[in-house]
């Protein structure tokens, strides 16, 4: 078996076990109201979120994924910072309240904690369509920091999102990762496993596993996070 050396994890549904259509409807209740508290009709600010959402998705690297967003959510200069500063209130305060909607699990921590004694390299490759500060509070909700990680993808520092094939090139590309020491652990059937193309080994967690293209899972080394700590870890 080759050595693994370098880890990359996926965050929500993986580290972060939670159940997507609550966190979505919380999240995005939360927002709508945020918005009409600052004056915005909170349907088109709603509706521009999916479009600079999907802008990012399709990012073909020119343009960080934070440009990208923005020209779109709020095209107009003008009042783009202040708002970006609110918004920023929003997930260091109001933004907790989602949290009810996770199931944190004590096997995150362990798995990390233990990557780190071993000297391997760990990296967050948590889809980069949020904010550093969103990213961090998420991650704090895992039990974790981001400073555990190397390297923690966020719409700042991406210019590519999943399930694009480019995301991953670029990052094993910038951070000299052999795709054959490389291990990728997520729940997305989709988005993250399609990383084996690059020829880095996978590993499918089925805690909160999403399948939406109803794909064949058989073939991928799958299991609870548990197991992946137990076959990997422990």
């Amino acid at each position: 078996m080759t050595m693994i050396e370098n880890y990359l994890f996926d965050l929500d549904g993986t580290l972060l076990p939670l159940d997507e259509d609550v966190f979505l409807q919380k999240y995005l209740g939360l927002l709508s109201k945020k918005f009409i508290e600052l004056g915005y009709d909170s349907k088109v600010m709603i509706d521009r979120l999916w479009q600079g959402t999907k802008a990012m998705v399709n990012n073909n690297g020119l343009y960080s994924n934070e440009e990208v967003f923005w020209n779109i959510f709020h095209p107009e200069i003008e009042g783009r910072q202040a708002l970006k500063i609110k918004l920023e209130n929003f997930y260091k305060n109001e933004f907790s309240h989602v949290f009810d909607s996770t199931s944190p699990n004590p096997f995150s921590k362990k798995i990390i904690e233990n990557l780190k004694v071993k000297g391997k390299r760990v990296f967050l490759l948590t889809n980069p369509i949020f904010p550093l500060v969103a990213t961090q509070r998420r991650v704090e909700w895992a039990g974790l920091n981001i400073d555990d990680f190397e390297l923690v993808t966020t719409y700042e520092n991406s210019a590519y999102a999943k399930p694009n094939i480019e995301y991953y090139d670029s990052i094993l590309k910038n951070y000299n990762l052999d795709p054959k020491m490389t291990i990728m652990v997520g729940n997305d059937a989709y988005e993250d496993m399609i990383v084996q193309e690059l020829g880095v080994k996978v590993y499918l967690v089925k805690d909160c596993l999403k399948n939406n293209q109803n794909l064949d899972i058989s073939h991928f080394d799958q299991g609870s996070l548990e197991d992946f700590y137990k076959k990997y870890i422990d």
